[in-house]
């Protein structure tokens, strides 16, 4: 999921836009979007961020360092203060002229890296428990339970953002699928196919309103199998091939990619 996170440097106009939303992480969002202090402001649309964008604005982009991989890339040229926050690898097409841009392949997930930042850039952030749910959520699902690219770090920022008030049980029922999405992953995993340590398999698009979420979460599935080292789910979504790819340490499926 590519997210922008627009906001004011007065730190008093906070914006995120989000036009795609994941199944899985809709619960989350939606309690973000009761919370009183976000209201209304969390989520707006790519029109309404052209518009409110000024001189001021600072433009954070996460888990993404591509422009081609955003969902607006005019907001990429018309923010001055741009912030890049990812830990995929940098490819040539990547995000330029960003006044920082923390690119790190090595951490689990982009919400690993705000964790670190947010323990060691001052002592009186105090997240809010929807905050670090949001947040342990991101833990979860980039490292599939914690069993791919999980160091160290991985869990010292689990047990920052539980200090925080993050809620595992809480967590793990907001990212429970429904019966259509579960079927769907169930028939990928059924009609996939093992040639050596490599696993394949076609994900269904058919009626799930994000089949790519769910192609990698087959995935992940696949990962389970004895014997596969690297998987590749296909899924085709209007005319267009997506693949999802994960493997263990002996083989960077990012380079295969």
């Amino acid at each position: 999921v590519g997210i922008y996170r627009a906001a004011r440097t007065s730190g008093k106009d906070v914006h995120i836009v989000l036009n795609t939303i994941a199944n899985s992480i809709k619960p989350l969002l939606n309690r973000l979007a009761e919370d009183e202090e976000y209201g209304k402001k969390l989520f707006i649309n790519n029109e309404t961020a052209i518009q409110r964008i000024t001189e001021g604005t600072l433009l954070i982009v996460v888990d993404n360092n591509r422009p081609s991989r955003t969902e607006c890339p005019q907001l990429l040229q018309l923010a001055q203060h741009v912030v890049v926050l990812d830990h995929h690898r940098q490819s040539r097409d990547c995000i330029e002229g960003a006044v920082l841009s923390y690119v790190e392949p090595y951490a689990s997930s982009t919400c690993e890296m705000v964790a670190e930042i947010l323990q060691y850039i001052t002592d009186s952030v105090k997240l809010r428990p929807e905050e670090a749910d949001a947040m342990y959520a991101g833990l979860m699902i980039d490292t599939n339970n914690f069993i791919s690219k999980t160091g160290v770090r991985t869990f010292e920022a689990a047990a920052f953002l539980k200090k925080s008030g993050a809620d595992i049980t809480r967590v793990r029922l907001k990212l429970r699928d429904d019966m259509q999405t579960y079927k769907a992953r169930a028939e990928a995993v059924k009609n996939a196919s093992v040639e050596g340590a490599y696993a394949y398999a076609e994900c269904p698009s058919e009626g799930l309103e994000s089949p790519t979420v769910v192609g990698a979460q087959v995935a992940n599935e696949l990962l389970n199998i004895t014997g596969v080292e690297a998987s590749f789910v296909f899924t085709v979504v209007k005319g267009v091939i997506y693949v999802s790819a994960r493997s263990y340490d002996s083989m960077n499926v990012q380079l295969v990619m």
